[in-house]
């Protein structure tokens, strides 16, 4: 190899999880490659399909049952006990809350993501296999 690095001319990023900390990533680092000239695939399968299909991918939510990782939303980001998580309207809280931080630093909501996505020039693939076993039609 030579003294330089090779520069990456081509990413392809699986979305496999329909909640928002599911789609996001794929969305940003989809969206960060194509501003940088990198050529980018995002294949949605599983539950990921749902980040692409028009009827659900404007109300994706946060998955707050058994999310260890999940924070009070404060400065001190004590710990949320996953049993809290099964409490009614809990995952709708999660989900305003994150929807409304993502608003302040500007990052786009879902539908909004992918368009953007897919006008830079992105590819997106959904999978065949997950199409069938869901019974999805077009």
């Amino acid at each position: 190899m030579s003294d330089q690095a090779e520069k990456i001319k081509k990413v392809s990023i699986i979305v496999s999880r329909g909640s928002l900390d599911g789609i996001y990533p794929g969305l940003i680092m989809g969206n960060g490659a194509r501003m940088e000239g990198i050529e980018a695939n995002l294949f949605f399968t599983f539950f990921g399909l749902y980040g692409i299909l028009k009827k659900y991918m404007g109300s994706i939510k946060i998955a707050t049952v058994g999310n260890p990782a999940m924070r009070v939303p404060d400065a001190k980001g004590l710990p949320l006990p996953t049993i809290l998580g099964a409490i009614p309207g809990m995952s709708a809280f999660a989900t305003w809350m994150m929807n409304k931080e993502m608003a302040r630093l500007d990052i786009p909501p879902i539908p909004e993501f992918v368009e953007m996505f897919h006008d830079a020039g992105g590819r997106i693939y959904a999978c065949k296999a997950t199409v069938d076993m869901f019974h999805l039609t077009q």
